[in-house]
């Protein structure tokens, strides 16, 4: 006769005259299905991370800034400039556009908006406001190679 479970742990039990307890129950293992879908919760859904702006590199050419007795003037676009807005002038890129402006030399990069014609000084390729002047280290000088791309909406 097999040893049941409460008999294995106490070996002497039939000595003692305790009878060994039997179980006629019989245990079934069911696998419960999912009621619903499982997903993961919301703050762990990853959102698809934001597209990098797409850049057209227009090339390399010389960059000046404008002089402070510009500011308050009307533009070619019809606004007043303003040396403190990070601002430019080209020459034939439509009003509006986005363009990153490097310096080479020092590794500093800021994006402008056109917003008047120019420049008008030979051999420059883009004029730049101040403060678009002084993110790119280029006041003490007045001008600076720089390398410009524009920046697709």
């Amino acid at each position: 006769m097999p040893l049941a479970a409460s008999s294995a742990a106490t070996p002497d039990a039939g000595a003692s005259g305790i009878e060994p307890a039997t179980s006629a129950a019989i245990i079934e293992l069911v696998p419960l299905q999912p009621t619903a879908d499982v997903t993961a919760p919301a703050s762990v859904i990853e959102e698809p991370a934001p597209s990098v702006p797409q850049e057209t590199v227009l090339g390399r050419g010389s960059a000046s800034y404008y002089a402070s007795k510009f500011n308050g003037r009307r533009t070619a676009s019809g606004e007043r400039f303003d040396n403190s807005d990070l601002t430019a002038a080209h020459r034939s890129l439509p009003f509006g556009s986005r363009v990153r402006v490097t310096n080479p030399a020092n590794g500093r990069s800021v994006i402008v908006r056109v917003n008047d014609r120019g420049p008008f000084t030979r051999g420059r390729l883009i004029d730049v406001s101040r403060a678009a002047a002084e993110e790119l280290g280029m006041v003490a000088r007045g001008h600076a190679d720089v390398e410009l791309a524009l920046i697709a909406d």
